[in-house]
């Protein structure tokens, strides 16, 4: 590299720390500088040095659909995750998608010469890649494997932390016993259409979570729980497979159409993806709605979100999240519900009444404690709303 390439790396890698410091999202020293040490273009080779330090996703490999398979995260969710797991020195991490490499080398650079991380990725090519990647960075002590992350890494557990880098559906059996004591995980946790980066810590034989936040990640590999039907040619819903969703469905919105209004506000870029979580806790039909922009244009659908946007179905009814702006209000708009079908008009105001109760306390978040399938209902908490899946039960609590 010369002189001229070395500075602009550095300049612009300093340029990335200092964006991801000056919005708080690395408030720990020793990560703050893992940002500073790392250098991510070689993480992306192909890539131009202004799009490996700007803050957002790189995607390296795609399906024959045009679906992406492999990427380099947003180091903003990077940063978050990483402040979520707070690895320390000599710290034994097992990172679940090893992605390019960056991240792994992160967490090198945070556990130190005496900590150990493996990295695991299911597919083959992206772990021979990612391991190229760590050796040409100086980080070739990582242990790079290709295999199932579902399966973990048992030949070097037990982990003090670990770290999921794709959207996982459960929480396999190995990752819980495959933990240490006084350990903590951190997964993107895909309940009821949405994800939240979650981490979590053992404490009498559940994972009890400390925080979670929103985020996107492409989901693992392989088969999980999630369905899809599709409304329309141009609207589909993704629904878990515990749901009674079918093809009652399919049509509805060419039903009768019937809005109401909330009168909560938001304005320019607050937040209002707290309303999917409080509907997902409470609402046994939330799912997520995806409009293609034939359906929006057409008048078909008018999510808040086209791409992303709750929706409650229920038998062969369906109402969805919606928001319109307000003249006059210097860029407010008032949140709303859609809904079609014979309960149209009923489902669509319990996503108003689920409105309410968020605009009450914008920033809760409830407590999710993850127990093994099987665990009796006697030995949840007293009043929990609870979504069961193949390996976990969920419970979350207000």
């Amino acid at each position: 590299m010369n002189p001229s390439t070395r500075t602009a790396t550095e300049r612009l890698r300093g340029q990335l720390a200092d964006k991801l410091s000056s919005q708080a999202t690395t408030r720990t020293a020793r990560i703050d500088r893992a940002f500073r040490a790392v250098p991510r273009h070689v993480f992306l080779p192909g890539h131009s040095l202004e799009d490996a330090y700007a803050d957002h996703v790189v995607i390296t490999k795609r399906d024959e659909h045009g679906a992406a398979l492999v990427s380099a995260s947003q180091p903003t969710v990077i940063a978050i995750m990483l402040e979520q797991l707070q690895p320390g020195l000599g710290d034994r991490v097992l990172e679940i998608g090893a992605g390019t490499g960056y991240h792994a080398a992160l967490l090198q650079e945070l556990v130190g010469p005496d900590g150990q991380v493996t990295t695991i990725d299911i597919d083959p090519e992206a772990a021979d890649q990612a391991r190229t990647h760590l050796t040409t960075a100086g980080y070739p002590g990582v242990h790079v494997l290709a295999g199932d992350g579902a399966l973990g890494a048992a030949t070097r557990a037990p982990y003090d932390r670990i770290i999921v880098t794709a959207g996982a559906w459960d929480l396999p059996p190995a990752w819980w016993h495959q933990l240490a004591d006084h350990s903590r995980i951190v997964v993107p946790l895909r309940w009821r259409g949405l994800t939240r980066t979650t981490a979590l810590e053992p404490r009498d034989g559940a994972l009890t979570s400390l925080s979670m936040t929103m985020c996107g990640f492409i989901p693992m590999q392989g088969r999980d729980g999630e369905r899809s039907l599709d409304l329309h040619a141009d609207v589909t819903i993704y629904h878990d497979e515990d749901q009674p969703i079918d093809g009652r469905l399919r049509g509805v919105l060419d039903q009768s159409r019937y809005e109401s209004w909330s009168g909560v506000t938001v304005g320019g870029n607050e937040p209002f993806d707290g309303v999917w979580l409080r509907l997902s806790t409470a609402e046994s039909g939330t799912c997520r709605m995806v409009a293609q922009p034939t359906a929006v244009t057409s008048g078909r659908a008018t999510p808040a979100i086209p791409k992303l946007n709750p929706a409650l179905a229920e038998c062969g009814s369906l109402a969805y999240f919606t928001f319109r702006r307000l003249p006059d209000t210097d860029g407010l708009s008032e949140l709303g519900a859609i809904g079609h079908g014979p309960d149209g008009q009923l489902l669509s105001d319990r996503i108003i009444k689920h409105i309410h109760t968020w605009n009450q306390h914008r920033t809760a978040t409830p407590t999710l404690i993850a127990y093994p399938a099987g665990t009796p209902d006697d030995e949840l908490p007293t009043g929990a709303s609870v979504i069961d899946k193949r390996h976990t039960r969920l419970t979350f609590a207000w």
